[in-house]
């Protein structure tokens, strides 16, 4: 792709969606696969105290959704005619890489280190193929250009950030394939609304091919969810949603760019925060799995396991959609005002009880929904 000029985006729309198709058709057909797969391997997350389901279930699901994500892709490059650009190759082998470090976990269990090594791993291959933040723009101020050493160092910290906040929301069944799916989505629109040329058109063709892979997941992994994406899921899409947002946003001088992923993952970024410094306060490493992340508050607070999860499918599509119509309208007041007025009823209603962590009746047992979990596991992603 990046040897020839390209089209501007939207003249391409029906090959995305031809894309976007061939990644559900292919979550749905590779997931009992995997599921089969997972159950002879022995990856079958237990149930226990800390956790939300009851029932043994497979984990792996993050090789389907690897497999539906590399037959999106080529479905379109083979539609489209198009080269691959040193952009995609890195996107793909650091998929390879965080698929490959997650999947060992799920299966035999992997020390924090090791998890560490391998999302750094992956987020250098993604970086040595060219996929850097060159630039940071100061609101009011000027655009900084990041010197080659700086770039890199922001690159491989923003992607592995992307990879832990994924990973920490991987908390209920469905939860961390929805937010990506809705995430995703929007980050399509804002990419092809606003981009011409190779790097926005590798962000688009992932966006949409991870919306159509997380989708047709969810068909299995919705509660009751018959297999879990484990952490060869939940890294993998953390990995893409941070290339995707330095592809199509870090690369762009434009000020309001870096608020579009920001306000649209703002829930699992806030609740990665809350969970740093929860534990960071009580003398625990922040590796240290507990049973307060924003998903069991709500089921404690007394709402079902669909509820829950549905309640932060709401919450992340409005967040997505107030950014980008913060980008895209030309009235600012209107998107401004619902997203204030959103917050506001949020922080007078939810949050309170949240923070406290209020019972309301719910569900005193929390299990865990991502793959196996132990005490001390890198990926706390408890569901």
């Amino acid at each position: 792709m990046s040897g020839r000029a390209r089209k501007p985006l939207p003249l391409d729309m029906g090959y995305y969606f031809i894309a976007f198709g061939a990644a559900v058709l292919g979550a749905l057909l590779l997931t009992p696969l995997v599921r089969h797969l997972a159950v002879r391997l022995g990856a079958v997350d237990v149930p226990e105290d800390r956790k939300v389901h009851e029932r043994e279930t497979p984990t792996l699901g993050g090789l389907a959704i690897y497999g539906s994500l590399i037959l999106g892709i080529g479905v379109y490059l083979a539609l489209g005619n198009q080269k691959i650009s040193s952009d995609l190759v890195g996107v793909v082998l650091g998929a390879t890489v965080i698929v490959f470090f997650g999947a060992i976990d799920d299966v035999r269990g992997l020390s924090p280190l090791s998890k560490i090594f391998g999302q750094v791993l992956a987020a250098g291959v993604l970086v040595i193929m060219g996929v850097q933040i060159q630039n940071i723009r100061i609101p009011r101020t000027v655009v900084v250009s990041l010197s080659p050493e700086l770039s890199v160092i922001m690159s491989l910290l923003w992607v592995v950030a992307f990879i832990n906040v994924i990973n920490l929301i991987d908390g209920l069944d469905g939860l961390a394939a929805g937010i990506t799916c809705i995430t995703s989505f929007a980050m399509f629109y804002y990419v092809t609304q606003t981009g011409v040329g190779g790097a926005y058109v590798d962000a688009a063709v992932i966006s949409i091919v991870m919306a159509g892979a997380t989708l047709g997941f969810l068909r299995y992994n919705f509660n009751p969810a018959s297999i879990f994406m484990g952490d060869s899921g939940s890294m993998l899409l953390g990995f893409l949603l941070g290339a995707v947002t330095i592809q199509g946003v870090l690369k762009s001088i434009a000020a309001v760019a870096l608020f579009v992923p920001l306000v649209a993952l703002a829930i699992p970024i806030v609740d990665t925060g809350m969970a740093i410094t929860r534990r960071l306060r009580r003398g625990k490493p922040i590796t240290h799995a507990d049973k307060e992340h924003v998903h069991h508050r709500l089921l404690n607070m007394g709402h079902s396991h669909r509820q829950a999860v549905l309640l932060l499918y709401f919450w992340t599509a409005l967040l997505c959609g107030t950014s980008l119509a913060l980008k895209f309208t030309t009235n600012k007041m209107v998107p401004w005002i619902v997203l204030g007025a959103a917050v506001a009823g949020f922080m007078l209603t939810a949050l309170p009880p949240i923070i406290r962590g209020d019972n309301g009746g719910g569900p005193g047992r929390h299990r865990s929904d991502g793959g196996r979990r132990r005490k001390n596991d890198a990926k706390t992603g408890e569901e």
